[in-house]
């Protein structure tokens, strides 16, 4: 019987502990109800051994972008040559127009001749972070 209660009371706790972690991680009332935001995940790769190059026109062109959340440039820790760009923007629209502005022009004129192309590339809609 001791045995029986401590499995009934484990599975008790389980349910509980799976009851709150689904509450958790599913989306806040406020979150469903806000416009969607936009975001964006690619890979860019730079020629060959010009990644840190490639890395500082992205900084310089990112600045006082409309709109913008999030802009993060990681390294690729499997590529050498690439970087991940992981933007979270208020809406589509706002990432658009940025790429006509003039800093974002200056850096993608800049980057072209070093970039060598672009791996996988996802867009997606952000509903939780900080």
């Amino acid at each position: 019987m001791a045995g029986e209660s401590m499995t009934t009371h484990n599975r008790r706790d389980m349910l509980g502990l799976t009851a709150a972690a689904m509450a958790a991680s599913s989306i806040p009332a406020t979150a469903q109800s806000a416009q969607p935001r936009y975001g964006l995940i690619g890979q860019m790769i730079a020629k060959p051994g010009k990644r840190d190059a490639l890395l500082t026109c992205l900084r310089e062109g990112t600045t006082g972008m409309p709109g913008c959340l999030s802009y993060v440039i990681a390294l690729d820790t499997a590529n050498p040559d690439a970087l991940w760009i992981t933007e979270v923007w208020d809406n589509r629209d706002n990432h658009m127009a940025s790429l006509k502005l003039p800093a974002v022009q200056a850096a993608v004129a800049k980057a072209r001749p070093i970039i060598a192309g672009f791996g996988q590339r996802f867009e997606t809609v952000p509903v939780v972070g900080i």
